[in-house]
């Protein structure tokens, strides 16, 4: 299954197409504001899928239905769609999102299951060499966590877990998810204003 419910502005050029994954981790709301961020953006196209686990989370976490958030993007992808579009090479893209990254989902690319479309999309990026982000959570890791971790970054994935900086002194749990996702943003090129850019240290 394929739906498209709105059209990327039209700046006269081809879309620069990104791919969400929602998984089943806690974070939810990670992926649920990287659309929000993504979807006004002139240019910018998003294509997304959310696994059985994560419509789980959207629920527990932010009180949200997987309509809601399917609302977000420009294209949805049935997860169980390995024939999609997104699962071949030919499919242009600037790579792709999982946030959050369930521990089941990276042991998946890790070894290159492709056992749904979430983890054969991610399997595309990284053979037609192009950027996977993975927002891994969980903790603490056990070693074939860390194993898998490696394996990705070894095939050029790059392993973002969600952790929040203070050192800008976030006053609210929004301002730590915009922080974290300004720097995911910055991995793409794609401008933003999300939080002010390190100054250096404050003098005394």
């Amino acid at each position: 299954m394929v739906s498209s419910s709105r059209q990327p502005a039209d700046v006269g050029q081809p879309p620069r197409r990104l791919i969400v994954g929602i998984t089943g981790a806690t974070g939810v709301i990670y992926g649920v504001r990287l659309l929000q961020l993504l979807r006004d953006l002139p240019g910018v196209e998003t294509h997304l899928m959310i696994s059985d686990a994560g419509v789980l989370n959207l629920h527990q976490e932010l009180d949200m239905r997987r309509k809601q958030v399917e609302a977000l993007a420009h294209v949805v992808h049935n997860v169980r769609d390995v024939g999609a579009a997104i699962a071949s090479g030919s499919f242009q893209s600037e790579g792709m999102i999982i946030a959050p990254c369930s521990m089941k989902t990276l042991a998946s690319v890790a070894n290159g299951l492709s056992d749904n479309l979430i983890a054969r999309a991610a399997d595309v990026v990284l053979k037609e060499r192009r950027r996977l982000v993975l927002m891994v959570r969980e903790t603490p890791f056990n070693l074939a966590h860390l194993r898998n971790m490696t394996s990705v970054t070894e095939m050029g994935g790059i392993i973002f877990p969600p952790l929040p900086g203070f050192y800008h002194r976030p006053q609210s749990i929004a301002e730590m998810v915009d922080h974290t996702l300004g720097r995911v943003l910055d991995l793409f090129a794609i401008q933003h204003t999300l939080t002010p850019r390190w100054q250096g240290m404050k003098a005394d």
